[in-house]
């Protein structure tokens, strides 16, 4: 290697050249590997040759440009073919791992929640981010550069070094920073996004492989035009509720209160035999409707159906931003609900017993409407005495005392969200099991227990009063079954208190989905 390399290095346009063409080469080859192969062939489009050759010239600008990176650090070729087919393969890598875990691959979005994967590794099952895993990574960064520097020979001409090491700094780095340059973006935005067509994960990671599919996604995002499309949605969503948000002046005001149960699903619909949860069949008895439902995610990313719930917008109204849709909560606050009713002079409350950051929530829930927030500093909880998280019959003490707060002669809208059923069910959770199915359904006996706590105090208000149950997702449990047999969950959407004439007959089982919820409270209750 040491006479070899020097005799590669007497022709460095060609070497260059090769390295970059031979690092294109392994990426094309190691892409697809994002996806399991059953889930290639299900996401895989018909073959159309002109498409499958622009897919190909889209990817080699991506990876030129990581290339460039490695080069601009090092001017060694080699050095930058073994770093960019590292950079790829680590993309695939985990984008395989995310999927084998949640069934979706890597999406730009995903990027924003990085720092939150290491900050709270047991919620996101990331535990094995340890010493160990920084050791290895640190090891095979710094030691893999540290021969490459030592034995390949550098390209930097010896006249006007500062110079060409500026030049090539540019080449690499200009190109990303002007994406966030509007005249620039947007025009690239249009290209790209008649390039990908309507967003999807899976295609486009099929079609451009994990990383250029993560750029391409965030291209568009960075230059989609909110404004107008928000402005369509705006008026679409005011012909439906401009006459449903009021109360009778002769009667006190109505209390809403949504109830997210954190990876609630009624196991008795997966066969499991001997589990008793009797306030959700007493919600069952009690409901203007009631039913399954279709969740926008399986297993995770409570966000996305919190927000559909919240806004009423279903995933392709959102477009690019579904993924996350917290990151640009902002150009959606006239759209959602808590924003109407706050307009109508309700009280808008979120409740949520975790980290207030998590998911940019602090930011993102004034912003859609919410004038007041509860989050975990508003609990007295250590995790030590009580366990990894809050648990619902705290949460509903909480709850009780935010609703004694309420004024009856103005509409209240409480949102909770709650984590006492998240995972993982690990030996501790709950004294004497191990078993992470027996820790899930207990849990879930505890939660419904609590949740008969609540009822009952609001059935005793003095005020009509509606309740909107739903669970965000099925869990993500494992030894289960993976994926779940059915991943819909179960919503009941119950009238209490004054709510309840006494001539309620009973409703029938019915399917919706989670933007349809509170429009179709507040047509049962009739505001």
């Amino acid at each position: 290697m040491l006479t070899t390399l020097p005799h590669l290095h007497d022709h460095p346009l060609a070497l260059t050249l090769f390295s970059y063409l031979f690092a294109c080469a392994v990426v094309f080859a190691t892409d697809k590997y994002a996806l399991p192969k059953r889930q290639r062939r299900r996401h895989s489009l018909p073959r159309n040759l002109r498409r499958s050759i622009a897919d190909v010239i889209a990817r080699l600008p991506i990876i030129a440009l990581v290339f460039a990176g490695f080069f601009s650090i090092s001017w060694r070729p080699l050095y930058a073919a073994a770093g960019t087919i590292s950079f790829f393969v680590i993309f695939s890598g985990i984008s395989r791992a995310k999927f084998k875990f949640i069934r979706e691959p890597l999406v730009f979005s995903d990027i924003a929640l990085v720092a939150d994967v290491f900050k709270y590794k047991s919620i996101f099952y990331a535990n094995s981010l340890n010493i160990v895993f920084w050791l290895v990574s640190f090891l095979y960064v710094f030691g893999a550069s540290a021969l490459y520097m030592y034995f390949e020979p550098h390209l930097l001409p010896a006249d006007n070094r500062l110079f060409w090491i500026v030049i090539m700094i540019l080449v690499a780095d200009l190109p990303w920073v002007l994406l966030f340059y509007g005249p620039v973006n947007r025009p690239v935005a249009r290209v790209v996004q008649h390039l990908v067509g309507k967003p999807n994960a899976k295609e486009s990671t099929l079609r451009f492989g994990t990383f250029a599919s993560i750029i391409f996604h965030f291209i568009i995002w960075l230059g989609r035009q909110r404004e107008k499309i928000v402005a369509e949605l705006s008026e679409r969503f005011l012909a439906v509720v401009q006459d449903l948000i009021g109360h009778d002046e002769d009667n006190k005001a109505p209390l809403i209160v949504v109830w997210q149960s954190e990876s609630f699903i009624d196991m008795r619909h997966c066969g499991v035999e001997g589990l008793e949860l009797p306030t959700v069949d007493r919600m069952r008895t009690l409901a203007a409707q009631w039913g399954r439902l279709a969740t926008v995610f399986e297993g995770g990313y409570t966000l996305r159906t919190e927000f559909a719930v919240l806004s009423g917008l279903e995933p392709d109204d959102l477009h690019v931003d579904a993924s996350y849709p917290y990151l640009r909560a902002s150009h959606y606050t006239n759209i959602v609900w808590p924003t109407k009713l706050l307009k109508a002079g309700w009280n808008t409350h979120f409740i949520h017993p975790y980290d207030r950051t998590f998911f940019l929530r602090h930011k993102a829930m004034p912003q859609l409407g919410f004038e007041k927030m509860s989050m975990l500093d508003s609990f007295d909880h250590d995790p030590l005495r009580d366990g990894p998280y809050v648990s619902d019959s705290a949460l509903v003490d909480k709850v009780r005392d935010i609703i004694a707060e309420q004024p009856d002669d103005a509409g209240s809208f409480l949102f909770v969200a709650t984590m006492a059923n998240h995972g993982p069910w690990e030996p501790g959770r709950v004294e004497g099991m191990s078993d992470p199915v027996e820790i899930y359904l207990e849990i879930l006996r505890q939660s419904d227990k609590a949740l008969g706590e609540l009822i009952d105090h609001l059935e005793s208000l003095d005020r009509p009063v509606w309740l909107l149950f739903y669970g965000d997702h099925a869990p993500l449990l494992k030894s289960f079954a993976d994926p779940f047999p059915d991943p819909r969950t179960d919503y009941f959407i119950v009238p209490l208190a004054q709510a309840r004439t006494g001539n309620e007959e009973p409703t029938e089982f019915r399917e919706d989905e989670p933007w349809n919820l509170l429009k179709a409270l507040l047509r049962h209750a009739g505001l």
